[in-house]
């Protein structure tokens, strides 16, 4: 039973973070995590900001 528990929170964090992710590009952020991504024009997000 608690392997269950464990296995179901560790899905549910992974599934949060890959909707997270998504969410983030289509909303246009090229780099997720940097809070310049969506004004920043080159894709790598070095923008020296």
């Amino acid at each position: 039973m608690t392997n269950f528990i464990i296995i179901a929170v560790v899905v549910l964090i992974v599934g949060l973070a890959l909707g997270y992710i998504i969410r983030q590009k289509k909303q246009g952020a090229k780099c997720i995590g940097c809070p310049h991504s969506k004004s920043c024009g080159s894709k790598n997000c070095s923008c020296g900001h």
